[in-house]
């Protein structure tokens, strides 16, 4: 056993800052758990409490969580090293099916519409959003009953999420998270030094008592998404968006935020929560249907809000490119760009489905009503993973998209070839119930 790592420091802003040098070292990796509190000041000869108070620097700046018995513990995606340090090697000749990345082969190109642009210099002071963009941006959330009358641009999604929170929430502050939700939300949200209450999910979204209990222990914000819920795929059904929207109105201070990534690739109809409080925010960003390269998202909010997001973003990085915003614009007034993405979107559900059908006939039971990726609970991630592993299948552990929710593995399904789905699915049947045959591929 390596020994452990010897953490330094007599302030709590030099033991933080021990462990964040331990941490972008690779000394101290994800999961690895720091020492009791009391313990750790015995050995640097300093209180309990400057201890506690340097374990909660590093808590707010998303480098370390507390989960009770557990201890502290450095997070699966500390923020202070690069995210890819969180994933899985994908050793050679393994497929690899934990990115939630998008199929290179169903993106439009982006280089012929690029060259049909002919932007006009920008110096300081332009307008953030596009005239063009904000009303075709408008027509298209319009039609899906997303009040638009206040629009801004941002750069993708987790930009826009971000900016919204910042409006009114301060560290220590409550929000209300999907649970289990995406990885990069919630190490956002950790960053950020907010406090996370876990709503638990199924196929209809999340669950209203729980957002109610949530709101009551004082979450100031709920973020919820409403189709292609990362990584459960759940689809806010109708039924659900009512209880949701009842819940709401009787807490109509709480800052509502959603995320609909799929966009344009979803079939399913978007069953907004928009209005149901005095702030909220809707975002939608162009990675899913369009490639993660595109960094621009349309943000939706109350006036309100918009007019805080902007004031903030203007002291900031001042607008978006307008050379990404024509991008868009050009996309989407393409008809054969539409065509292209209503097929991806097809595909992708074909993927989908078809997993599901090839796991539920072999017995195991999974989640992805829409999206990319399909959810199957599991009773011990890294067992599973690492049988998976064996027979070729790098996948994701739940780990990283939990709070209290129970263990699973996230499948990514975008890209699986019809030829893959069978084999795929009888190696998680296997993972799942392993005897003492070895696995035939």
């Amino acid at each position: 056993m390596a020994p452990r790592y010897g953490i330094e420091g007599t302030t709590s802003s030099g033991i933080a800052a021990s462990v964040e040098a331990g941490v972008r070292s690779g000394a101290l990796t994800p999961g690895d758990p720091l020492p009791p509190v009391r313990g750790l000041a015995t050995e640097l000869g300093v209180s309990p409490g400057t201890v506690a108070a340097a374990y909660r620097i590093l808590r707010q700046r998303g480098v370390v969580s507390t989960d009770g018995r557990r201890g502290t513990r450095v997070r699966p995606k500390p923020s202070v090293v690069p995210r890819s340090h969180a994933r899985l090697p994908v050793p050679p000749g393994a497929r690899d099916v934990s990115a939630g990345n998008p199929d290179p082969r169903l993106l439009p190109a982006l280089g012929p519409r690029l060259r049909t642009l002919a932007p006009e210099p920008v110096l300081y002071g332009v307008v953030g959003m596009l005239p063009e963009l904000a009303e075709l941006a408008r027509e298209r959330l319009t039609a899906d009953g997303v009040p638009a009358d206040a629009l801004t641009v941002t750069s993708g999604c987790l930009d826009g999420v971000e900016r919204v929170l910042q409006t009114y929430l301060a560290p220590g502050d409550a929000v209300a998270v999907e649970d289990p939700g995406w990885s990069n939300l919630l190490d956002l949200v950790a960053a950020m030094g907010l406090r996370v209450e876990p709503v638990p999910v199924d196929d209809d979204g999340p669950d209203p008592a729980a957002v109610m209990a949530a709101l009551r222990r004082g979450a100031r914000a709920l973020l919820v998404t409403s189709r292609a819920q990362n990584p459960f795929g759940a689809i806010v059904s109708a039924e659900r968006a009512r209880k949701l929207r009842a819940v709401l109105r009787d807490a109509p201070d709480t800052l509502v935020i959603e995320d609909d990534h799929a966009a344009e690739l979803s079939h399913e109809p978007l069953r907004t929560l928009a209005g149901s409080t005095t702030r909220w925010a809707l975002v939608r960003s162009m990675s899913k249907p369009y490639g993660p390269d595109l960094r621009c998202a349309v943000l939706a909010a109350d006036e309100e809000t918009l007019a805080r997001v902007e004031g903030r973003q203007w002291l900031g990085v001042r607008w978006v490119s307008t050379i990404l915003q024509s991008l868009v614009v050009a996309l989407w007034r393409d008809p054969r760009v539409d065509a292209l993405v209503a097929r991806a979107g097809r595909r992708y559900d074909e993927r989908r489905q078809g997993l599901l059908a090839a796991l539920d006939a072999r017995g195991v039971r999974a989640h992805g009503g829409s999206g990319l990726n399909v959810w199957v609970p599991v009773q011990d991630e890294t067992a599973v993973c690492a049988r998976l592993l064996e027979a070729g299948w790098v996948v994701a552990p739940g780990r990283i998209y939990r709070i209290a929710a129970g263990p699973g593995i996230r499948i990514t399904s975008s890209a699986l070839a019809d030829r893959d789905i069978d084999t795929l699915a009888g190696a998680v049947a296997y993972a799942l119930t392993p005897d003492r045959r070895p696995y035939a591929v």
